[in-house]
């Protein structure tokens, strides 16, 4: 039992405690309480602040549209702090456009200083608070170019707006306070000029004028005026310039810019000065010098995926098309860094649809997502694309072969012409024209050798072999525009045929030979440049006709033809006898298939017409006592033979094959009578006086 005194305490010490409690819950109501007024307060305050400014915004903007009298800068400056305090993008659109109107209009007035907007960069106290204000206005005016639709009437309106803002504020040479005695302020303006491109490279200025360029160009036509193209491409241009060409910004020009789909080709039509410029700035040199760095290519590649890359590809192809000279001088350069990007490309080429395969109109099946946004300009970039098998360029790239001095009785080749659209034929064209002039009067080649395969020379062109043979596997939807293009000139396939002998110290077979069995990069090289001249010399063959063929003996003399089918018969012998190709796969497995696909197409016109004689498709060190013991151990050698290359074999002996070959199936199923077996035989008898009856009656003659 408790006692009443203990009682009394325990009471006490629980009303003490609850009466604490109460009280903190209740400090704990007022401090949320004073916190929830401080946030309604703050914020009808921010409100009715809000409202203030932006009604003394709109007032100063609609006293100035009324145009009683110019605003000066500082007054400006003062309207321009209150709007970006409270800046929302959604709210102060049209603040934000009337702001640039006003700005830009202070920068047009003539001999006042004072209403210039720029002219607060010369106070001591504003400069740094200047500087700050038109870097954040600028960078307002990329937010809004990134959002803009070109194609949108009112939103062109506002795209020029925002790009005239970026364009003057980026360049002091427009800025009428350098005139006269200002020109002293020059320098100082130019390093404020150079700050604010910094500073804007540094948020982002390449991705937004790239979506702007890809939303106004990336269409069959563009919806970007000139004015609009120019200012933008002019502010791409302004920093590399700026910064002296570093690799810094070269790459994300690069990158950025000269993506954008078919660019070049529609500064050509839209504004073709600024076309000029980059030739004047050497860019193609530039663009040259940076991407022949394995590292660098990959790196770029790699930022922009396939099928931009083919964009960039396109734009520099056709730069090249314009800029002859630069080639010639950079031609190793060149074809180095477009051989990188096909590479690129190709890894994604997939052979068959997929789960993990996209369709695109140029690459076909490709593994790498699809910009379908491309689509509407994918015909531009195939025609900028054209241009890397153009003549102009094929000239150029196989200047060491077509300017060897041409043999007695033959035409002195055609002077090469400066590039233009009209020299990249449409396709139709050249297949009419490729075709239809007469076969140069030569002497025959044949495979001599004497040539180093590491000089200089060689490596060179085979070099530019590699380059078109990797585009003829990656390019695989306009495969035949490739092939028509590079057989569109009539001496190509013979001085290329003739450098093919030349090669190794004995010339031809021999050293190919070696090339299969050697995996260099020098070897791989060799047989690059003997699987396109197969390729582009069996597109030819297959569509002339027996009189373009035989009588006017278009790029080749038959006598020619001879050597070249001799030459490919033990190639393709030679690769299948060895063992090569019995487990081939990738690079060889396509060196076979050109050689062979060639081979076949002389030896089936042959066989139509003959031009070879008689017994050359025979091969005499191959005797039909070895290959019939080939065949009867299951050898494969011996089997590919009689696959792909039975025409080597004599026809009487390959009568001899085939019946033993009917007698060995026999004897598998049993239908010959040996000592062990005997087949079961059905005896039919036939009645040759009623070898035919309607309705079991035999018809009479009167019938």
């Amino acid at each position: 039992m408790f006692t009443v005194s203990q009682t009394s305490r325990a009471w006490f010490i629980d009303r003490a405690r609850q009466a604490r409690e109460e009280r903190l819950v209740q400090k704990e109501r007022e401090r949320a309480a004073i916190g929830i007024q401080a946030h309604v307060r703050s914020f009808l305050c921010r409100n009715r602040l809000q409202r203030e400014i932006r009604r003394e915004i709109d007032e100063f903007f609609k006293a100035d549209d009324s145009g009683s009298s110019k605003r000066s800068a500082l007054c400006i400056f003062k309207i321009a702090r209150k709007l970006l305090f409270l800046f929302r993008i959604k709210e102060d659109n049209e603040r934000f456009e009337k702001l640039c109107r006003c700005i830009l209009s202070s920068m047009d007035a003539e001999n006042e200083p004072k209403v210039w907007y720029v002219s607060l960069a010369l106070s001591k106290d504003l400069t740094l608070l200047w500087i700050k204000q038109i870097k954040d206005i600028l960078w307002h005016c990329c937010e809004f170019l990134e959002q803009l639709k070109p194609e949108i009437l009112q939103d062109s309106k506002l795209v020029t707006l925002y790009l005239t803002m970026l364009v003057t504020f980026t360049d002091a040479s427009t800025w009428k306070i350098l005139r006269g005695k200002g020109e002293n302020l020059r320098p100082a303006m130019n390093h404020i000029c150079a700050n604010i491109m910094g500073h804007l490279n540094q948020r982002g200025l390449y991705s937004v004028l790239q979506i702007l360029l890809t939303r106004g160009l990336a269409r069959p036509r563009p919806c970007l005026s000139k004015g609009t193209l120019t200012a933008a491409f002019s502010l791409a241009l302004r920093p590399v310039v700026a910064a002296q060409f570093s690799d810094n910004l070269i790459r994300p020009f690069l990158v950025h810019i000269m993506s954008v789909p078919a660019l070049v080709t529609h500064l050509g039509t839209v504004t073709p000065e600024r076309l000029a410029i980059l030739e004047s700035h050497e860019m193609l040199c530039k663009f040259i010098t940076f991407l022949r760095d394995e590292d660098r290519c990959c790196d770029v590649c790699e930022s922009l995926e396939g099928c931009h890359t083919l964009c960039l590809m396109g734009n520099l192809l056709h730069l090249g098309s314009l800029s002859p000279r630069v080639l010639e001088e950079e031609t190793d350069g060149f074809v180095n860094l477009l051989t990188q990007m096909l590479c690129y490309c190709q890894k994604y080429v997939s052979q068959k649809k997929s789960n993990l395969t996209h369709w695109h109109p140029v690459l076909g099946w490709f593994s790498q997502s699809v910009d379908y946004g491309l689509n509407e300009s994918m015909p531009l970039i195939t025609k900028q694309l054209q241009f890397l098998w153009g003549v102009p360029l094929i000239r150029i790239f196989f200047s060491d072969i077509l300017s060897k001095k041409l043999l007695e009785g033959q035409e002195p080749a055609a002077h090469v012409q400066p590039a233009s659209p009209q020299n990249v034929l449409p396709v139709k064209n050249l297949l009419k024209r490729a075709f239809q002039k007469s076969a140069s009067v030569r002497n025959i080649l044949k495979p001599v050798g004497g040539k180093r395969v590491d000089s200089t020379e060689v490596q060179k062109v085979c070099n530019i072999c590699v380059l078109y043979q990797t585009s003829l596997t990656t390019l695989t939807q306009i495969r035949l525009q490739i092939l028509t293009g590079l057989t569109y000139l009539d001496d190509l396939l013979p001085k290329l045929w003739a450098f093919i002998c030349e090669l190794g110290p004995h010339g031809g077979l021999k050293l190919f030979l070696e090339c299969l069995n050697n995996d260099t990069e020098e070897s791989k090289q060799l047989l690059a440049m003997l699987m396109l001249f197969c390729d582009c010399s069996r597109h030819l063959i297959t569509i002339l006709d027996d009189i373009e063929v035989y009588e006017e003996q278009i790029s080749f003399k038959l006598e020619e033809l001879v050597t070249i089918s001799s030459f490919l018969n033990s190639f393709v012998f030679k690769m299948i006898w060895d063992g090569i190709i019995e487990n081939a796969k990738g690079e060889t497995l396509e060196l076979f298939q050109s050689v062979h696909g060639w081979l076949m197409v002389l030896y089936e016109r042959d066989c139509r017409r003959r031009f070879a004689p008689e017994d050359h498709w025979l091969r005499k060190d191959l005797k039909p006592s070895v290959l019939f013991q080939e065949l009867d151990k299951d050898r494969k050698r011996a089997q590919l033979i009689l696959q792909y290359i039975p025409h080597v074999i004599p026809h009487k002996n390959r009568v001899l094959l085939f019946r033993n070959m009917v007698t060995k199936e026999k004897e598998k199923l049993g239908l010959v009578e040996t000592s062990s077996a005997s087949p079961h035989v059905t005896h039919i008898t036939i009645r040759r006086s009623r070898m035919l009856e309607i309705n079991g009656k035999i018809p009479s003659g009167e019938d």
